[in-house]
């Protein structure tokens, strides 16, 4: 199983930006979908996750600002950023726990995608 983020990039304060993973491989099911970010030198934190119950949860930061969702026919997850402030910027990875045709469910993370709020 492979993951894949997509759709940082550098925004000015206010903007908005979209985040995209997708999975692929041997996925049977997707039980988590979620975004974590990272500044150098900090502990990975979360930002998001949505269970397959497709009821989400945030973090203070991210409540009322950003919007996680799910395709599960894309087996993809989606962050919606709006009212991006600098101190959003940071490189945000995505995370799943898939249960593969084996059975056993495995954590994954993409690899990654910057993004910057800077005017």
């Amino acid at each position: 199983v492979q993951l894949q983020a997509s759709g940082g990039g550098l925004v000015q304060p206010g903007g908005s930006l979209r985040l995209s993973c997708a999975a692929s491989g041997s996925v049977f099911s997707i039980n988590l979908m979620a975004w974590y970010r990272q500044i150098p030198g900090k502990p990975r934190e979360l930002v998001a996750a949505i269970p397959d119950s497709r009821i989400p949860n945030y973090a203070d930061s991210a409540l009322g600002r950003f919007t996680i969702s799910r395709d599960n026919a894309k087996n993809t997850v989606y962050l919606q950023m709006n009212s991006l402030k600098p101190e959003d910027t940071a490189a945000y990875f995505c995370r799943m726990v898939v249960a593969t045709t084996s059975g056993t469910p495995t954590t994954y993370w993409g690899q990654g995608t910057q993004v910057t709020v800077s005017s």
